[in-house]
């Protein structure tokens, strides 16, 4: 849906605002200490300037670039769950066609569980996969880390869909915040076509969490994003 006289913002209504964890029996709903630490946040802050600046810099190009592909909205927004069932809306720049979201249907998903991917998703503009590759497409999460809502590190933030979907143990993923980058993002990004998967990689974070982890995440995120590995 386009917002009359914002046509630089697409906005997906949301279908909930937030999200329960299950009453089930062994599912006790904690605080992880990465969502209450200090210097992890102070980092996320810093980080989150940078990145803006970045993203204002880039930004003006990117616009011109998705309006000349594609004309339509510069920004893509969606209603994501994180910490802990809070849903948020993210923000990226738009790398599909305006109409995607009505053709979702005519795409074959070639992902198992509840992921949604194509490798060669026609809803996908030429500037978009670019964006993608190069992962600029998600500048624009920033300001979310900013706001609180992510983190520069965490885990893969779900759309409501999938959580809708969750089995039992999916979801102890929501007990850290959502993050820019993460476990699979230096792991395969979007090699990983299984849920399953993706919910490993993203518990291995919980265990391993450290601030200097963290860094050592984004450190090998860079590498990654550079080399342009797993992306498509």
């Amino acid at each position: 849906m386009i917002i009359p006289n914002k046509p630089l913002v697409t906005i997906l209504p949301p279908k909930s605002m937030q999200i329960h964890f299950p009453d089930l029996p062994h599912f006790q709903q904690r605080v992880h200490p990465s969502a209450t630490s200090q210097l992890k946040r102070l980092i996320d802050i810093m980080g989150a300037v940078i990145g803006l600046v970045m993203t204002a810099l880039l930004s003006i190009p990117i616009a011109i670039a998705i309006k000349l592909d594609n004309p339509g909205p510069v920004f893509y927004s969606q209603i994501r769950c994180g910490l802990n069932g809070n849903t948020f809306r993210i923000w990226k720049f738009r790398t599909m066609r305006v109409n995607a979201e009505q053709m979702k249907h005519l795409v074959q998903n070639q992902a198992k569980g509840n992921i949604f991917k194509n490798h060669q998703d026609p809803r996908i503009t030429r500037v978009g996969s670019f964006l993608r590759r190069t992962s600029l497409d998600e500048l624009p999460q920033f300001w979310n880390v900013l706001q609180g809502d992510m983190s520069l590190v965490g885990t893969r933030p779900p759309t409501l869909d999938e959580v809708e979907n969750y089995e039992p143990h999916h979801f102890r993923r929501l007990l850290v915040k959502p993050g820019i980058t993460g476990e699979w993002q230096v792991n395969g990004r979007s090699k990983i076509e299984d849920f399953e998967d993706i919910v490993k990689l993203d518990l291995t974070y919980q265990s391993k969490w450290s601030v200097v982890y963290d860094l050592k995440l984004i450190l090998k995120t860079l590498q990654v994003v550079f080399n342009r590995d797993g992306a498509y």
